[in-house]
């Protein structure tokens, strides 16, 4: 008789020793009492009552969820297909366990839904250039849908577009286009600003003849030093301005000699 009695204890003390619970920082336990809720409890050392009172244990560091890869088709009839991550944390317990069965699963499920939405109203453009917008409506559309359910939504990222092999070479041919068009755009400024600087070079030297000389001079010390069998030295224009009338009253005498002798 003895020996039931100090097995019976023995089971009573081990059963009331299991509703120690100890809970870390970043945890927290929503109690039930006979199925009503009682309220969320810790982190460190509670008492569940056995039996009576059940316990549901929620983590409320930031959970990472991976958005599986989805076809979309765009607002310009383009088919892609776009993957996302999910980073949120449960901010409130209690609703987190009693408004919704699983609150992991519906935030997946409300993620991909909302990106198929949210890209195929976009062109394929502003997908590829203006992802953070996309992130940004992401997000506040997500948070909105699982506000209630006491989880927050801290960031969507948009990790991966991936586009048909006939618009990937399209948009090659585009790219190659457009630098093909700037290249030409920087040669023709270039040219602009190399015939600018020569008209007023050309201005500065028909203003000072003697710095016409001077250049002269300088091309001529630069032909020099270079290993050529053949020198071409150009004469100024002015030297044969000044050799004009000289030359000109010699073939006039040559004339009138000419006539001369004719005559006799």
């Amino acid at each position: 008789m003895a020996t039931f009695f100090a097995s019976l204890g023995i089971m009573v003390l081990l059963v009331l020793l299991s509703g120690i619970r100890v809970l870390r920082e970043y945890e927290r336990g929503v109690v039930f009492r006979l199925g009503r809720l009682v309220g969320a409890r810790g982190p460190g050392l509670f008492y569940v009552i056995p039996i009576i009172e059940q316990m549901v244990k929620v983590e409320l560091r930031i959970i990472t969820l991976d958005i599986p890869q989805q076809e979309v088709i765009t607002r310009d009839n383009v088919t892609i297909r776009v993957n996302a991550v999910l980073y949120f944390r449960v901010q409130d317990p209690e609703a987190a366990v009693v408004q919704i069965q699983n609150f992991l699963l519906a935030t997946g499920q409300i993620a991909q839904t909302t990106m198929r939405a949210v890209v195929g109203e976009a062109q394929l453009d502003e997908v590829l250039a203006e992802r953070e917008k996309i992130n940004s409506t992401l997000q506040r559309i997500i948070d909105e849908h699982t506000d209630p359910w006491g989880i927050k939504v801290t960031a969507v990222e948009l990790k991966d577009v991936e586009l048909p092999e006939e618009m990937r070479r399209v948009i090659a041919r585009q790219a190659e286009a457009e630098r093909e068009r700037r290249a030409k755009i920087i040669a023709a400024d270039g040219e602009y600003q190399a015939s600018q600087r020569l008209s007023d070079a050309a201005d500065i030297i028909g203003a000072h003849p003697p710095a016409l000389q001077l250049r002269f001079l300088q091309t001529v010390v630069e032909i020099s030093a270079e290993k050529a069998s053949t020198v071409l030295f150009p004469l100024p224009l002015e030297l044969f301005e000044a050799m004009a009338p000289a030359v000109t009253q010699a073939l006039g005498a040559d004339a009138e000699e000419q006539d001369e002798q004719e005559e006799q």
